[in-house]
């Protein structure tokens, strides 16, 4: 087998489309002809990381630049990666296929602590050394961002640089920087990381040396006396910062497949054990004016059919009723659907929820995080039993079948009573909220709590893994009743979680040990390995309980001491005392400063917009008008080159946007959830070409057949193209179904004539299939191969039968007649003509 690109890798693959980068809205410049090649690396597969908002956002703001080119990486399934391995193809950015470590720099996203070893897993693919001072000048920069930097320093060692806090502004200062050091001509990296450094929000690791007392504890010695603190970087105004209008759609099935609009950044409810409420701070709203220019904007280039209000706490957003409003009103006649990740109890009234519900019913979820009252204010998680009770049952009344509630155990101060109390609320619930409808359930989501620094809990210990997991086995056997699912993340994960959000420098060990073991996706419950962590501890010396179960002083050194999220310490402890007292911090967005240190009221300070109608642009009318005529067209369409990739439902939704996109008013179905009115014929499997392909579309009477054609063409990715649109046969005039003929191109060598004669002359020919439950069925192949010739020594023309039910593929025919490898059979190029 030869392989020498990654295009080559494609057919051999699950889900090649995650590696195509052809998306819409991707940019794609001349790489050789730009300063600065820049890398965007998620250390997760693509369906996470462009789920992932803030990579969009700098992809957006760096090729904004004319002289800097910004790319995506992804780390590759465990498919790609072998066969990345074992051809020795090194991995390359989605974009221009450029190798990883051609680019100048390399910035990795930490989002999650159980990515950590994917990481490796991607430097290593690019034949990059881990260690920064493993890596001289011919290798990229390589730098990180996100919230796991707020501790950077069990990551430390393998970074050149790491930003703390917003990554707007600080993106373009290293980036400028970067051009104007390398134009210098100078080449010295160090003098590069001086300049870094004066960056606010850039922590520069090789500038420290850590030290470790006869207790463990680490401190940093700073190498320059005037830099021995990192303050975290802070978009002021949110309302002005660069935001995406034309983000990449992707393909596949991504996490969050749905247009985003951050709506607001920042919480200021004070939950004492959640790290984003602290290192987000303060308040920063966009208005109600940005958001609907930014909607109207990404609508129409991206296609999308949900919009989701993207913040902290979007029930706390100043003007969310009405922007619900108008956003609902003017997507209406579109079907388009407006959500929320996720919302307070307390902040979710019926009006809100009328809003939601009006185009289609999406998630409904709440987070009491704590089943009784007292570890509610023990966490400042300052919403009542009654709040929860009512909003779960006005959700169910307005029509919602499944709600999601979250809680968490081993939060501090927890008792058995309180565990009990989440038993006794999501029965309370069971009993008073849900309707008597075969479909409402209740779902409970648990997991173990992690405390994180740079909060109030951030000295607190965290649950030991035999306590955990008998915790969650005591929920589960008293949750399991009707109308009740109960989920919970593996206390492992958890446990693992919890030593990197604390941990110091010698962890960085670990890791590589971990990863030396087979540790990889980590997140991933079916690639979670613990007895590979375990045996790296234990090897590597690392004292669990130091990291983890131990309560710490509030006397003692952290880690992430020279880390200033400017959220003081002095607030942290004063809040870590609120909790053992159980008592309520108000939030301050609309009430007395806190003193928590961030503001300074000058420039940083809460920016919110006042709720007032007029500041919010009328509704504009929905168009629902139902006595539209409407028109049947079959569309017919090639799915060539890299098209083939594409599966069914993903061909279906790519087909479903470009028609948004191109502003065709289609008819959509009736009920709680409305579709485009589209259907295709005989849907082609992965890696097979057409060139005429079919579907049905119900459209506006007033559309002509060369509007579809033009539209779609322009909106269409690489490899589908529109060649015919017609008025749709009616039902009693449509044709039976037809056999399909294909031509089979052979990568390597050549097809057997004999094979051929043999087949033609057989009286029968079968053939044994398994279906997906294990079931065996046996088929004829000379009944459903039709004709079937050599049109060369490496190509075949075959003929097979269609019908409903009676199918036959390409790839079974050189299965079974030309006994072909499932290789060789995948690299054949397929088309049906």
């Amino acid at each position: 087998m030869s392989i020498t690109t990654i295009q080559d890798i494609l057919p051999l693959i699950e889900q090649p489309s995650r590696y195509l980068g052809s998306e819409i809205n991707t940019v794609k410049k001349d790489i050789s002809r730009v300063k600065l090649g820049f890398a965007l690396v998620f250390p997760d597969l693509y369906e996470i990381g462009t789920s992932h908002f803030g990579i969009q956002i700098l992809y957006n703001i760096l090729n904004s630049h004319p002289e800097i080119a910004a790319e995506r990486v992804f780390a590759p399934a465990l498919d790609m990666e072998a066969y990345l391995r074992s051809s020795g193809t090194p991995i390359a950015s989605l974009e221009s296929k450029k190798p990883l470590d051609q680019f100048d720099i390399i910035g990795f996203s930490l989002l999650y602590e159980l990515n950590f070893t994917n990481i490796l897993t991607v430097l290593e693919l690019a034949n990059i050394p881990f260690f920064s001072r493993q890596r001289n000048n011919s290798y990229p920069l390589i730098i990180a961002g996100g919230p796991c930097t707020c501790n950077p320093e069990p990551m430390a060692d393998f970074f050149d640089a790491m930003v703390v806090g917003d990554g707007e502004n600080v993106i373009m200062e290293m980036s400028q920087t970067w051009l104007e050091w390398q134009s210098s001509g100078t080449g010295d990296k160090e003098a590069l990381l001086k300049r870094w450094s004066k960056i606010e929000g850039v922590y520069i690791p090789e500038f420290f040396t850590p030290k470790f007392d006869r207790h463990g504890f680490q401190t940093l010695v700073p190498k320059f006396q005037d830099y021995h603190t990192v303050k975290r970087a802070i978009v002021d105004d949110l309302d002005a910062a660069l935001f995406p209008r034309a983000p990449v759609v992707p393909y596949g099935k991504p996490v969050h497949d749905r247009l985003r609009l951050e709506v607001s950044r920042g919480c200021t409810r004070g939950c004492r054990f959640c790290q984003a409420g602290m290192i987000y701070r303060p308040v920063r709203e966009r208005s109600p004016e940005t958001l609907l220019s930014l909607s109207d904007f990404s609508v129409a280039s991206t296609g999308y059919e949900d919009i989701s209000l993207l913040s902290l706490s979007t029930g706390d957003y100043s003007c969310l009723i009405p922007l619900m409003e108008n956003l609902t009103s003017r997507y209406a006649s579109q079907r388009i659907a407006v959500s929320f990740p996720s919302l307070r109890a307390d902040t979710l009234s019926p009006e809100l929820m009328n809003l939601v519900k009006k185009v289609r019913k999406t998630g409904f979820t709440l987070a009491p995080e704590a089943g009784s009252q007292r570890l509610r204010d023990v966490i400042n998680k300052n919403i009542t039993e009654k709040d929860i009770i009512e909003t779960v049952k006005d959700a169910f009344h307005l029509g919602w079948q499944v709600v999601k509630l979250y809680f968490m155990i081993g939060l501090p101060t927890e008792t058995d009573d309180d565990l009990q109390a989440i038993v006794d609320l999501v029965k309370k619930l069971k009993n008073n909220c849900l309707p008597n409808r075969r479909k409402a359930k209740i779902n409970v989501s648990v997991a173990t709590f992690i405390p994180k620094s740079h909060t109030p809990f951030q000295w607190s210990s965290q649950m030991a893994l035999a306590e955990s997991k008998q915790k969650i086995n005591l929920l589960k056997k008293q949750l399991k009743i009707p109308g009740v699912q109960f989920k919970w993340q593996n206390p492992e994960v958890s446990f693992i979680e919890g030593i990197w959000a604390r941990g110091d420098r010698r962890l960085g060990r670990l890791l590589l040990a971990a990863y030396k073991k087979g540790c990889k996706f980590d997140g991933w419950t079916d690639h979670f390995k613990y007895r590979l962590w375990e045996e790296a501890f234990s090897e590597e010396g690392i004292d669990i309980d130091f990291f983890i179960t131990r309560v710490r002083r509030a006397t003692e050194p952290l880690p992430w001491d020279h880390i200033d999220t400017m959220v003081s310490k002095d607030f942290l402890i004063n809040e870590w005392d609120n909790a053992t007292n159980g008592e309520h911090t108000a939030d301050c967005r609309n009430g007395d400063c806190n003193h928590c240190g961030v503001c300074d009221f000058e420039v940083v300070q809460p920016k919110v917009f006042v709720d007032h109608k007029d500041r919010v642009p009328k509704n504009i009318p929905a168009d629902r008008n139902t006595d539209i005529f409407y028109k049947k067209f079959k569309v017919s369409f090639s799915k060539l080159d890299q098209a083939k990739y594409f599966g069914h439902l993903e061909l279906v939704k790519i087909i479903t946007r470009a028609i948004r996109r191109a502003r065709i008013p289609v008819k959509f179905s009736e009920g709680f959830h409305p579709k485009p009115l589209i259907s295709f014929e005989d849907p082609l499997p992965i890696g097979l070409e057409s060139r005429n392909e079919k579907f049905c579309v119900s459209v506006n009477g007033n559309i002509q057949p060369q509007t579809i054609i033009e539209g779609l063409n322009r909106h269409f990715p690489k490899g589908l193209r529109i060649i015919n649109c017609q008025l749709a046969p009616t039902k009693s005039s449509r044709n039976t179904f037809s056999p399909s003929t294909y031509l089979v191109t052979k990568k390597n060598g050549f097809f057997n004539e004999e094979d051929v004669a043999s087949f033609v002359k057989k009286s029968e020919f079968i053939v044994t299939r398994i279906n997906r439950k294990g079931k065996t069925r046996q088929l004829d192949l000379k009944e459903m191969v039709i004709k079937i010739t050599m049109a060369s020594p490496n190509r075949l023309k075959m003929t097979l039968r269609s019908e409903p039910g009676k199918t036959v593929r390409p790839f079974e025919v050189l299965e079974h007649i030309f006994e072909l490898s499932t290789e060789e059979i995948k690299q054949a190029a397929i088309v049906k003509i």
